[in-house]
C-alpha cells in the first residue's frame, strides 16, 4: 500500500500532471511510463477490438451452418489442437526477436481474414466455412493475445509490470466494448463478411504500434545503461515449458486446487454458452419463419444478437474492473473475492432450472462473463503472488492451458451425452449448479491454504497490495 503515497509527476509549474491524475485512477504510475503504458494500452485495445468484431461472425456461422452441438465439440478440438499448436510457437518464439515475430504472425492471420472473404465471395458453403473459422478463431485469440502479453513482461519489470498491468488489461476490456458496439453497428450496413476486413485492418494497426513500442524502449534503455540488464533478464522469466508445470502442480495442493477451480470455471461457463446458443439459434429460426426479424436471415440475426450480447458483457465488465475490482481487494481482500463468480453462477443457473428463457439466459450470461473476465480474471492471477517463481511460470502456464482448455473438453462430453438422452437446457443448468457448488468447495480450500502460507495479517497486507 506504500504505492498509493507515491510522489505524483509535476509539470513546470508544481501542479500535478493532469494524465498521471487520470491514470491514478487505475494505479501508480511514475515518471517516463505513461507513454508506453498508454501505448500498450491502445495496442491491446485494438487487439480486443479486432476480436470482438471478428466473434459475433464466428457464432453468426457456426450457429446457423452446423448448431450449437458443434459449437461445443469443436471446441474440444480446438483443446486438442492448441496442444500442437502452442508447441510450434513456442519453439518459433524462441528463435526470433518478439518484435519480428509478432510482425509476421499478425500478418499471417490478417491474411487469413482476406481468404475468408474470398471465400465467401466464391461462395462456399456456410457449414465449411463456419467449422473452420470457429477453429481459426479459438487458435488467433490464444496466440495474438499470448504473443501480447509476453511483449509486455518483457518490457515491464515485475514490479512496474505489477502496478501498470492493470492499466493496461482496462485497455483489453475497453477494446473488448468497443469491438462489440462497432460489430453491431456494422452487420446490417456492410454486413458479416465485410466485417473481417475491418478487422485485418485494426489488426494492421496494431502491428504499428508495437514497432513503435518497441523502438521507444529501445531508445530508453539505451539512454538508462544501468537499467538495461534488468529490461534484458524479462527474456528469461517468460513461462517454461509445461512439463515441470504438472509436477508443481500434483506436488503443492494449493496449485491444484487453483488448476482445478479453472476447469470447473470453464466447464461451468462453455455450459452456459451452450444453453444461450441453443437458444438465440431457436429464436433465429422462430423469428425468421414468422417474419419478425426485420428482414434479416438466420445467420444475420444471430450476429446482430451477439454483438448485442457482446457489447452489454463487456460494458459491465469495463464497469467492475475500473471502479470494483481494487476496491474489493482493498476492502475485503482476494480470498473473499474469489467467490464472488462461483455465487454470482449458482444464483444465475439456478433460476435458468426453474424455467428457462432467451432473456434470463442473456442476462445470466452477462453477469456471469462479466464478473469473470474482470474480478475473477484479476483475482486469479493474484492468487500466484504468494508462489515461487517457478510455479508462478510453469504451474501457471499448465493451468491456463491444458486445465483451462480441459473444461472444454468435459462439456462438449456433456452436450454429446446430454443430446443423446435429450436432456433439456434446464437439465443443463441443474448439472452447472452441481458443477458450481463443487467449484465453491474448492475455493474454500484454496482460501484456506492461501490464509496457511501467508500466515493470516501478512496476507491480507498481501492481498492490498495485489492491484
Amino acid at each position: 500500500m506504500r504505492e498509493d503515497t507515491e510522489r505524483i509527476p509535476m509539470d513546470g509549474k508544481g501542479n500535478t500532471g493532469v494524465i498521471y491524475r487520470l491514470l491514478r485512477i487505475f494505479t501508480v504510475v511514475r515518471p517516463g511510463e505513461a507513454g508506453t503504458a498508454l501505448l500498450l494500452m491502445l495496442n491491446v485495445f485494438l487487439l480486443l477490438t479486432a476480436y470482438y468484431i471478428i466473434k459475433p461472425v464466428r457464432e453468426a456461422l457456426i450457429l446457423a451452418g452446423k448448431g450449437a452441438e458443434w459449437k461445443s465439440y469443436l471446441s474440444a478440438a480446438i483443446a486438442v489442437l492448441l496442444v500442437f499448436v502452442v508447441k510450434i510457437f513456442s519453439s518459433i518464439a524462441s528463435r526470433f526477436p518478439r518484435q519480428r515475430l509478432i510482425t509476421w504472425v499478425t500478418l499471417f492471420f490478417i491474411s487469413n481474414l482476406a481468404i475468408f472473404y474470398l471465400l465467401s465471395v466464391i461462395g462456399v458453403g456456410l457449414g465449411t466455412v463456419g467449422v473452420i473459422f470457429f477453429i481459426w478463431v479459438g487458435i488467433f485469440n490464444v496466440l495474438v493475445v499470448a504473443q501480447f502479453w509476453g511483449f509486455a513482461n518483457d518490457i515491464f519489470t515485475p514490479e512496474a509490470g505489477k502496478r501498470l498491468f492493470p492499466l493496461v488489461a482496462f485497455g483489453a476490456t475497453f477494446g473488448a466494448y468497443a469491438g462489440s458496439q462497432i460489430s453491431e453497428w456494422l452487420v446490417i450496413p456492410i454486413g458479416k463478411y465485410q466485417m473481417l476486413l475491418v478487422a485485418g485492418v485494426v489488426l494492421g494497426i496494431c502491428i504499428v504500434l508495437t514497432r513503435i513500442i518497441h523502438m521507444r524502449e529501445i531508445r530508453r534503455v539505451s539512454a538508462r545503461t544501468a537499467e538495461s540488464s534488468e529490461g534484458e533478464s524479462t527474456e528469461e522469466e517468460k513461462p517454461l515449458e509445461k512439463g515441470g508445470g504438472f509436477q508443481l502442480l500434483f506436488k503443492k495442493r494449493y496449485l491444484l486446487y487453483i488448476a482445478l477451480v479453472v476447469l470447473l470455471l470453464n466447464f461451468v461457463n462453455t455450459n452456459g454458452e451452450y444453453i444461450l446458443g441453443k437458444f438465440v439459434s431457436r429464436t433465429a429460426n422462430e423469428a425468421v419463419a414468422a417474419g419478425t426479424a426485420g428482414g434479416l436471415d438466420v445467420p444475420d440475426f444471430i450476429t446482430r444478437f451477439y454483438a448485442s450480447f457482446y457489447k452489454y458483457m463487456n460494458l459491465a465488465a469495463m464497469i467492475i474492473q475500473l471502479f470494483l475490482v481494487s476496491r474489493i481487494f482493498k476492502w475485503l481482500g482476494v480470498r473473499i473475492a474469489l467467490l464472488f463468480l462461483p455465487f454470482i453462477a449458482l444464483g444465475g443457473y439456478f433460476l435458468i432450472a426453474l424455467g428457462a428463457s432467451l432473456m434470463l439466459v442473456h442476462w445470466v450470461k452477462v453477469a456471469e462473463n462479466s464478473t469473470d473476465y474482470s474480478l475473477m480474471n484479476t483475482t486469479r492471477h493474484s492468487l500466484y503472488l504468494i508462489t515461487t517463481r517457478e510455479e508462478k511460470y510453469k504451474a501457471k502456464a499448465a493451468t491456463d492451458t491444458f486445465f483451462h482448455r480441459a473444461g472444454d473438453v468435459l462439456s462438449a462430453l456433456i452436450v454429446f451425452i446430454g443430446t443423446s438422452y435429450a436432456l433439456r437446457l434446464e437439465g443443463f443448468a441443474m448439472l452447472n449448479i452441481g458443477l458450481t457448488l463443487a467449484m465453491i468447495a474448492i475455493c474454500f480450500l484454496i482460501m484456506r491454504e492461501h490464509r496457511r502460507l501467508t500466515g493470516g495479517i501478512a496476507g491480507r497486507e498481501e492481498e492490498s497490495g495485489a492491484v
